[in-house]
């Protein structure tokens, strides 16, 4: 006599009864970690945001962010304003540090879409310092960064990271020796137009003494990392020109 248990239906009721119970317990338990991940993501933000400034915990040739549990004070001590610009109009916004730049650059395909732009005011030593989140695409996936800039558009402080460049070359871009380079770099050309950054191959200035060339020196065996960085760059921070532009004309 055949056993329930042995039946076909049975153990397709089995796994569809499995299914829903791990199911459930999966999307409970995403439920129950959501408040702990956007957490986690907007203290990473902040913390990207104060390196790009010069706010961070460095030591000579080290990255080192500002540690957790400071980084909230820090955030409010040195970020003196958040701005979303969206079209001609520009506002105060104290939460635009949770907008998606994804988010945001998928819906700017339609053209009918005016894209949220955040852009991001710190003080420190009476300077101050314009902070830009840009993102990108590598050569296997996302690639992004905060750059920190002067009222002219010359680079102040910048910090890049990605998520799956090949370790040793394009992932070499969160690297000291790479991100360094672009401090002090003009985004705008010798009659004040934008031009962005290159990262070249023949630069022929390896050693970065020229400020004005509108180009780094790349990592050697990351030429589509670099040209993702370059074209990442010329692209977002682009957009952000004639808001700057209008801070030089008044």
């Amino acid at each position: 006599m055949e056993k329930r248990t042995d039946k076909n239906s049975y153990t397709i009721l089995f796994a569809i009864g499995m299914v829903f119970i791990v199911g459930s317990i999966l999307a409970f338990a995403a439920s129950a970690l959501k408040p702990n991940i956007d957490e986690n993501k907007r203290l990473e933000k902040q913390q990207n945001i104060l390196y790009a400034m010069g706010v961070n915990e460095n030591e000579p040739g080290s990255v080192a962010m500002i540690s957790a549990d400071k980084v909230a004070a820090e955030f409010s001590k040195y970020i003196v304003k958040q701005l979303v610009i969206q079209g001609k109009e520009v506002k105060v916004d104290g939460k635009a540090y949770l907008i998606d730049i994804k988010k945001e650059q998928a819906a700017a395909k339609d053209a009918s879409y005016v894209r949220k732009l955040p852009l991001f005011l710190g003080k420190k030593e009476g300077t101050i310092f314009y902070i830009v989140p840009i993102r990108g695409k590598g050569l296997w996936d996302a690639i992004w960064a905060y750059v920190s800039m002067d009222e002219n558009m010359v680079v102040q402080g910048i910090f890049m990271d990605h998520k799956g460049e090949t370790p040793g070359l394009g992932a070499n871009i969160n690297k000291r020796f790479f991100m360094d380079d672009f401090i002090g770099e003009n985004m705008l050309d010798a009659s004040n137009q934008f031009k962005g950054i290159a990262v070249s191959k023949g630069n022929a200035d390896p050693t970065n003494i020229d400020k004005n060339d509108n180009e780094v020196d790349a990592i050697a065996g990351a030429t589509i990392t670099g040209d993702g960085v370059a074209a990442m760059i010329r692209s977002e921070l682009k957009v952000y020109s004639s808001y700057f532009i209008h801070l030089k004309n008044n």
